[in-house]
């Protein structure tokens, strides 16, 4: 692959996001009735090619359940304000009406209230007598401390999410996380991540996690790249970790991965690109985040904003748009994707003469 000289001591390869890239119509188009955007991971399969973040601007247990029911899966931050208040009504009332730099500090202050065993047990529970596929997220440096709990709960999907996750993290003061040992010895299907490059992800898909997130998540709401100067643009991302999956079939005599886009997608069109890339499904926050019916109020952040020692994130107000139902299904009454996302995919697939997810993976994009 091409290299670009930096300067006379670095080079770098060229990577596009979404924006760079455009997906080119083939020699056939379809009627959108006739597309579907089914897929399966496990044992279980989605209607909708599109899992929540955890993020608590996005899921509350109410709302994980009502994607659920609508065909997607919601997945609760099982470290945040659910499992460490009884009713945190109010905070999120509080945290909408917080303004200018004390923000971060009143979050800060919120976060801090111990994680409490039983709330994770309850909010998981919730999510299972409603009816729906039950999955709960956790960062790398929590998961020891609360799998058991988790398990315990009935989940059915476990989330290792951070900031960057790696299969070999190195540590002289902690015993780290052994992901290969802790995924074999676990009963539930593992989503881990984020990775961003093709080394990383075969790593992460040798450890026998189910699903690999791509990106760093946090999306309008983070701030990696300002604060660590970490990024690596989606579209490139996607498709390096989906020539990992393909060569880790061939590795491990057919075992299929999946691969889940998890930031920068922020309307229908990046979901449409992100699985032109080679994702499976997508992971978004943003998006549900604009729902009149979400948590957040009309504003949204996720974990890295509330960070002890070094917040990487913000609390951004978007504004809302619609209820989740129209979000996801329409009618929408804007033009600039930010509603009807299921049927801006259905309508990007038949266009360019595919009914299936997979077939879809095969489109050509062009750098525009």
């Amino acid at each position: 692959m091409t290299e670009i000289e930096i300067g006379r001591a670095k080079r770098g390869r060229r990577a596009y996001s979404f924006d760079d890239i455009a997906i080119v119509p083939s020699r056939r188009t379809r009627d959108p009735q006739e597309v579907s955007t089914a897929w399966q991971i496990d044992a279980y399969r989605f209607e909708l090619p599109i899992v929540a973040a955890p993020m608590d601007s996005v899921m509350s247990p109410d709302t994980a359940i009502a994607l659920g029911k609508y065909g997607g899966l919601g997945v609760l931050n099982l470290e945040g304000l659910w499992t460490r208040y009884d009713d945190p009504t109010d905070l999120l009332a509080e945290i909408a009406d917080l303004d200018g730099p004390a923000a971060v500090r009143r979050m800060q202050e919120m976060y801090a209230e111990p994680i409490r065993a039983e709330l994770i047990s309850d909010r998981l529970r919730q999510m299972r007598d409603a009816g729906v596929t039950v999955a709960g997220s956790l960062s790398p440096q929590r998961t020891k401390e609360f799998a058991k709990v988790v398990v315990d709960a009935g989940v059915d999907m476990f989330v290792i999410r951070g900031t960057t996750v790696s299969a070999e993290h190195v540590s002289g003061h902690a015993e780290p996380l052994n992901l290969k040992e802790f995924i074999y010895e676990l009963d539930v299907p593992v989503i881990v991540g984020g990775c961003a490059t093709y080394q990383a992800a075969l790593h992460l898909m040798r450890t026998g996690a189910a699903g690999v997130l791509v990106g760093f998540g946090g999306g309008a709401a983070h701030t990696t790249r300002t604060v660590l100067g970490v990024a690596v643009p989606m579209a490139s991302a996607v498709a390096d970790v989906a020539g990992a999956r393909r060569d880790y079939m061939d590795e491990s005599g057919g075992r299929y991965v999946h691969v889940i886009a998890d930031g920068s997608i922020g309307r229908s069109g990046d979901i449409a690109k992100a699985i032109a890339c080679g994702a499976d499904a997508v992971m978004i926050g943003s998006p549900f985040a604009r729902a009149s019916d979400a948590p957040g109020q009309g504003f949204h952040w996720g974990g890295e904003a509330v960070h002890a020692a070094l917040p990487r994130g913000e609390r951004v107000e978007i504004g809302t748009v619609g209820t989740l139902e129209e979000i996801l299904f329409g009618p929408s009454r804007v033009a600039d994707g930010t509603m009807n996302l299921v049927g801006a995919l259905k309508r990007a697939m038949a266009t360019t003469g595919y009914t299936e997810l997979k077939e879809f993976q095969r489109i050509e994009v062009v750098v525009s």
